[in-house]
């Protein structure tokens, strides 16, 4: 059966589990020696071949020990560079995915926070037009 897309994760399990089973016959192994040259115990091999999941380093190694690990290739090959990437990359390989951030519109004062209160900074001049008490100067308010 071909894997495609529409088939459910345990159903390409199955498949995958039915494949590594024909593989290991035709080597002419039995699952103690297959499971003893991967590394892995007997049971475990068991459930890879009826198709109930196995960690992926699992999987590797029964591969490996089948000589199969080259489907790894075909099945997630090496996406290409192309020549526009290569030019920006210049030797640096891509490590994050970026997504464009929205363009902020730049504020008047810079260093201050986009929608924060912007107050103009006067020396100590109250906008009444009074000149601020002396330091040290008591106030005379109130007082007759």
């Amino acid at each position: 059966m071909r894997i495609t897309s529409d088939l459910t994760d345990a159903a390409i399990s199955q498949i995958l589990g039915e494949r590594i089973e024909r593989y290991r016959i035709e080597a002419d192994l039995t699952q103690a020696e297959l499971s003893e040259q991967a590394g892995i115990g007997k049971r475990t091999l068991e459930r890879i071949e009826a198709g109930r999941g196995a960690e992926l380093v699992t999987l590797i190694r029964v591969l490996r020990a089948l000589n199969a690990v080259d489907g790894f290739e075909r099945l997630l090959p090496e996406l290409p560079v192309s020549p526009i990437e290569r030019l920006e990359l210049r030797g640096k390989q891509r490590q994050r995915v970026a997504h464009p951030r929205p363009r902020r519109e730049k504020t008047e004062h810079p260093g201050v926070r986009e929608g924060a209160p912007v107050t103009r900074w006067t020396w100590g001049v109250p906008s009444s037009g009074s000149p601020p008490p002396a330091r040290g100067a008591r106030s005379t308010k109130g007082k007759s």
